[in-house]
């Protein structure tokens, strides 16, 4: 059998060129498509751990100047709302704010909206909290 000739070298070059190149564009795009996504996550991430922040930040606040309101009230029906607020500050305080990979975060933080929206219905307002373009608000 006979040598391969550099003539065909060439032409096995250029029909491999095809394939190579396909090959080196993939890890190209590959790296670059990695790189991209972690910025798109870090910053998608940052924006919602700020809007939840946001969220439980104004609870806990709504909650702290109610207990003040109402800690020197001793009648019954204020000792029920002092303790729905306990719970709800005990409820945040709990809330690992620490570590994003808790797998029951999601399930805490709806726990959190229902009290809040317990206490609110037993100091007998109503709570109107949004998230997004408009400004976060609570209005009484």
């Amino acid at each position: 059998m006979a040598a391969a000739s550099p003539c065909s070298d060439m032409f096995d070059e250029i029909v491999m060129a095809e394939e190579r190149f396909h090959g080196e564009g993939y890890q190209e795009g590959y790296a670059e498509g990695s790189h991209v996504g972690v910025v798109e996550g870090r910053r998608y991430g940052s924006l919602h751990g700020a809007k939840i922040g946001s969220e439980i930040g104004s609870y806990l606040g709504f909650a702290l100047t109610w207990q003040c309101l109402l800690q020197n009230c001793t009648d019954e029906k204020n000792s029920k709302k002092i303790r729905a607020l306990d719970s709800l500050i005990g409820m945040i305080q709990k809330f690992p704010y620490e570590d994003p990979t808790y797998d029951k975060l999601q399930e805490d933080l709806e726990k959190i909206r229902g009290k809040f929206k317990q206490v609110c219905s037993v100091l007998n307002i109503q709570s109107d909290f949004r998230i997004g373009t408009e400004r976060p608000s609570l209005t009484f």
